[in-house]
């Protein structure tokens, strides 16, 4: 069975990683993996490849960035020129960015099937650029892989038929336990920040609604600069919102905050140990969300919804939004001892992607 696998973030990286290496394990199985471009620093996806164990991709797309429309219209269009040349019966998607999307429409009008990794996931929120992909993805999608019993009922509610559906668990945790186990206590980068053995929070924030708007984004800093009052923050500063709070005229009032410190994007174990020692995680990221509730870490999501529920429900996030005496509120809690306590989900165990293999391996088998 030919299965090409797609990338087009870094957060693609992390989804697909588990899932190649037990693709390598099957004899039966020619993997290939595409990068499409969406997102490209070499440096960066260089780093994140070899924190993953990820082989180099077989081709990439290059793509660049650009508007919502130019990305799919580019990724479609190159891949519908790359399976004329190179067939394949299966494509695996992961997530819900553009190259998701893309890459399952082209292989729809290919009469491709197409297996969606991280299925059924809805926020609600159609102001979102994630949820038209997500949803559109998995009504194209053949095989709908999803992390939870409520993503599953979603896809059942919308009235796609069961038998497509199958729940598998959530594909990064895999990545999230293999790599705890390979970074060790994470000592050395505390000590390059000289956090060793202080209480920090750390900080991501790049989504449009809290970054491209400029009364959310100065909501958030205000709550930046009143909590970094109290406790050390770290924050690695993705390249949309360093334009941005330029764009908006707030770098002076950022480099007022005396104990928020502003690093360099790192990488995906670099980043991980920042998270295994912090005291807590404020994030607009949902795969964040998940992580810490796997590491029983308290999350605060800078948000006003969320479609990873079941990381409010069983596990350690809390849904604050955007407003900044909220945020404070909700930190101070956590200062004072008023920690959420939850379990790690159902299936979410590392073994995700042995649990995929074995059902694409299943679905060939019935169509041969």
């Amino acid at each position: 069975m030919k299965i090409t696998s797609i990338v087009g973030t870094r957060p693609n990286f992390v989804k697909i990683a588990p899932l190649l290496r037990s693709f390598k394990t099957e004899n039966d199985i020619e993997s290939t993996l595409i990068h499409t471009g969406q997102h490209y620093d070499k440096f960066m996806s260089d780093v994140f490849f070899e924190d993953l164990r990820i082989d180099k991709p077989h081709v990439h797309f290059n793509v660049g960035s650009g508007s919502h429309l130019k990305v799919i219209a580019k990724i479609m269009v190159t891949a519908e020129e790359y399976f004329m040349s190179s067939p394949t019966d299966l494509i695996v998607v992961v997530g819900d960015v553009n190259s998701t999307l893309a890459i399952a429409l082209a292989g729809n009008k290919m009469g491709i099937p197409i297996a969606h990794v991280e299925a059924g996931l809805r926020s609600r929120n159609w102001d979102m650029p994630e949820e038209s992909n997500r949803i559109l993805t998995d009504r194209l999608s053949e095989l709908l892989l999803t992390p939870t019993k409520e993503d599953s009922r979603n896809l059942i509610d919308e009235g796609i038929e069961e038998e497509k559906i199958h729940l598998v668990g959530n594909i990064m945790i895999d990545s999230l336990f293999d790599s705890l186990e390979r970074i060790g206590d994470g000592s050395e980068v505390l000590d390059r920040y000289s956090i060793n053995g202080a209480k920090y929070g750390l900080i991501t924030l790049h989504r449009p609604e809290c970054v491209d708007n400029k009364e959310n984004l100065k909501a958030i800093l205000d709550a930046f600069n009143a909590i970094q009052q109290n406790v050390k923050l770290i924050w690695p500063l993705h390249p949309r919102t360093r334009k941005t709070i330029n764009e908006f005229g707030l770098n002076d009032y950022l480099k007022e905050f005396s104990n928020l410190h502003v690093v360099e994007p790192v990488g995906y174990h670099h980043f991980l140990s920042l998270m295994k020692n912090s005291f807590m995680v404020l994030t607009d990221s949902g795969g964040i969300q998940e992580e810490t509730t796997a590491m029983e870490i308290p999350c605060l999501t800078l948000r006003n919804e969320t479609e990873r529920p079941i990381t409010v429900t069983e596990g350690t996030n809390q849904v604050v939004g955007m407003d900044t005496a909220r945020i404070i509120e909700s930190v101070n809690e956590l200062l004072s001892g008023k920690r959420v306590k939850g379990g790690i989900p159902e299936l979410w165990d590392g073994k995700t992607s042995g649990r995929i293999t074995k059902i694409l391996r299943s679905w060939w088998q019935s169509k041969m």
